[in-house]
């Protein structure tokens, strides 16, 4: 199959979809690969890393989405991208409609088949596409977190482990899954004073055995979660609901009951945030007040560690890429995982959530 990877031109996205060893992988297949020149760049791989592994080189991005019959690549397709889809192509990458509306009416006229790695499950749930840059906006969402609780940044001046005599900050994550864990993890090694609310008692039973009692393991109810707020140094919003948009668990008032100088971190900005005063930013422009509360809303956080993000997620794609190069859209009968994550096919949005989120109808696929 021919796959083409074209650069990310996405603001401030620096990742590439697949590695120069990914790469090489499907080419030993007998796969032909394009890349665009450049493409890898920001992830720290050279033009030279690809040729070496069997790529060939193209120049622009027309050329490498003329010649492909699998376009593999990070983020959503931009305007000027969707302009060179074509009917019967195979788009995998993260999409995220139920945030872009317009992007799904893009996807929908253009006659591509377009799978999401946010979307790839299992009959359980689980993301393994997802999962590997949840692990690092989680991580992530406590750097950057603490980074902006500084007095310099215009945070509350807060040390997130504080020091012998002095209180360390509190941080409240709302929402125990990858994202959550993953925060948690980072905060509790800073030393900080961590709550994590989820709805699930199971998954807060795991996450008390996990932290064996480091963290403050809180089932959440609107009240509960008012109540925390309103003492939090650092609010990270991590619910994931796959497909579909994210809850708005805060209205504005209960973001300005927060503390002077307190921070939010909304981590499910791509999925249109938990917090009614979310805004999509960039590294470039990170953050934002409302009130007296800094949001830090970054739509590609894991794009700030370009190389290890890139990396965690071309490890997780490459069986899927693979399975498409080999078998192309037959992979998805034998494949449910792959099944699952199509949301759009032939003119018509194929996933349940999605087609709520957007207010769609929703078509079974047909073969």
């Amino acid at each position: 199959m021919r796959i083409g990877v074209p650069t990310e031109i996405k603001h401030n996205e620096l990742r590439v979809a697949l590695t120069p060893s990914a790469v090489l992988e499907l080419t030993r297949a007998g796969h032909e690969v394009t890349v665009q020149a450049g493409c890898g760049v920001g992830s720290g791989f050279s033009d030279a890393d690809y040729e070496h592994s069997g790529a060939q080189l193209s120049d622009s991005a027309e050329a490498v989405f003329a010649s492909a019959e699998l376009l593999v690549k990070v983020k959503e397709p931009q305007v000027s991208e969707c302009e060179l889809l074509r009917p019967g192509q195979i788009l995998f990458t993260f999409l995220h409609l139920a945030a872009v509306p317009d992007l799904a009416d893009h996807l929908l006229a253009s006659g591509v088949t377009a799978i999401g790695y946010e979307t790839v499950s299992s009959a359980k749930g689980d993301l393994p596409l997802l999962a590997p840059m949840s692990e690092v906006a989680g991580r992530l969402a406590i750097q950057a977190g603490s980074f902006h609780l500084e007095s310099i940044r215009g945070g509350r001046g807060v040390l997130l482990g504080g020091v012998p005599g002095v209180a360390p900050a509190t941080v409240v994550i709302v929402g125990g899954g990858v994202v959550g864990y993953n925060a948690a993890r980072m905060a509790v090694g800073l030393g900080a004073r961590v709550t994590i609310l989820d709805a699930s008692l199971a998954r807060l039973r795991q996450l008390d055995d996990l932290f064996r009692g480091a963290v403050n393991c809180v089932f959440a109810t609107h009240a509960a979660l008012i109540e925390l707020v309103r003492e939090a140094d650092l609010l990270v919003g991590a619910v994931l609901i796959p497909g579909a948009s994210a809850p708005r668990l805060l209205q504005r008032e209960d973001i300005l009951s927060m503390r002077s100088g307190s921070v939010v971190v909304d981590v499910a900005i791509d999925q249109g945030g938990c917090f009614a005063t979310s805004r999509p930013t960039t590294h470039e422009h990170p953050t934002y007040r409302v009130g007296d509360t800094l949001h830090y809303c970054v739509a590609n956080i894991p794009s700030a560690v370009a190389r290890t993000s890139t990396l965690a997620l071309s490890h997780a794609t490459l069986p899927f890429v693979q399975a498409l190069a080999s078998d192309g859209l037959g992979a998805l009968k034998n494949n449910p995982y792959l099944a699952r994550g199509v949301n759009v096919h032939k003119g018509s949005i194929t996933h349940n959530a999605v087609a709520a989120a957007l207010q769609k109808p929703c078509k079974e696929m047909k073969w």
